[in-house]
């Protein structure tokens, strides 16, 4: 097939933008969407052009580093798939497609279709982990976990970190990836210690990043590529609730000791 793309070029992040037109004739239907840029990337540079830069890793939908705007949608047409795991059997001959990338305040464009995601990772280290000693693994029914919390917990853990909800989301924000991350960690027994703790301080740090307020649009969820529930922003809100209520409780017996 032959397509016409319209890709979103920024040699960096001070440099003005602006999309520029590419043709890309022999692609196949059997390629990725990945592999489709690989294609155009050999011509440009035959050519002696700049490479159209973009975010990739593992390739196989885990990693998380690939993430794009295809046709306005994150990751493309196809739902609960990664833009590596699109295939150009999703679109036919003669095709325009736009490629930019993912537009948020805390995700500032590095070059063409690179953002930075550090923020991301900058709400993990604030409170995604737990305290529970390092050794031998434990046997696997030592500590008895209701299947129901398990699957959710898992449900929650498949989140990639690719930050898809956050460019799907109308007010940019990165509730649903940090609602997850509280989730699968408060469900389970060793994730207790912390719980409360850990959601004051990951919504705290998402605030400092700028990200924006949740209004449960719902865009996340259609976004995500692993169809990670908004229901785990509701888990976030109430254990973030529980949370400052102990705190202002703690502070007002401290004070009045």
């Amino acid at each position: 097939m032959r397509l016409t793309l319209q890709v979103w070029r920024q040699p960096g992040p001070a440099s003005a933008g602006e999309f520029v037109r590419y043709d890309a004739p022999d692609i196949t239907e059997h390629m990725s969407f990945l592999e489709m840029l690989d294609v155009v990337n050999d011509r440009l540079i035959r050519e002696g052009k700049e490479p159209i830069a973009f975010d990739h890793d593992c390739r196989e939908g885990i990693c998380g580093a690939c993430g794009m705007m295809i046709n306005g949608v994150a990751h493309g047409p196809s739902k609960g798939t990664a833009t590596c795991q699109l295939h150009m059997r999703s679109f036919s001959d003669g095709d325009e497609i736009w490629i930019e990338p993912w537009r948020a305040t805390a995700f500032p464009v590095v070059r063409d279709l690179v953002v930075n995601r550090s923020a991301l990772d900058r709400i993990i280290a604030s409170g995604g982990f737990i305290s529970a000693p390092t050794g031998a693994a434990q046997d696997g029914n030592a500590i008895p976990i209701a299947k129901q919390d398990a699957d959710e917990s898992m449900d929650a853990a498949a989140c990639i970190g690719c930050g898809a909800c956050v460019a799907a989301c109308p007010n940019g924000s990165a509730s649903l990836f940090t609602g997850a991350k509280i989730t699968h960690l408060g469900l389970l027994p060793q994730g207790q210690p912390e719980r409360y703790r850990r959601a004051l301080k990951m919504v705290a740090q998402m605030d400092l990043e700028h990200f924006g307020s949740c209004t449960l649009f719902g865009e996340c969820q259609e976004a995500c590529p692993k169809d990670i529930s908004i229901d785990v922003i509701s888990r976030m809100n109430r254990d973030f609730l529980v949370a400052a209520v102990k705190e202002r409780e703690e502070r007002s017996v401290a004070g009045a000791g």
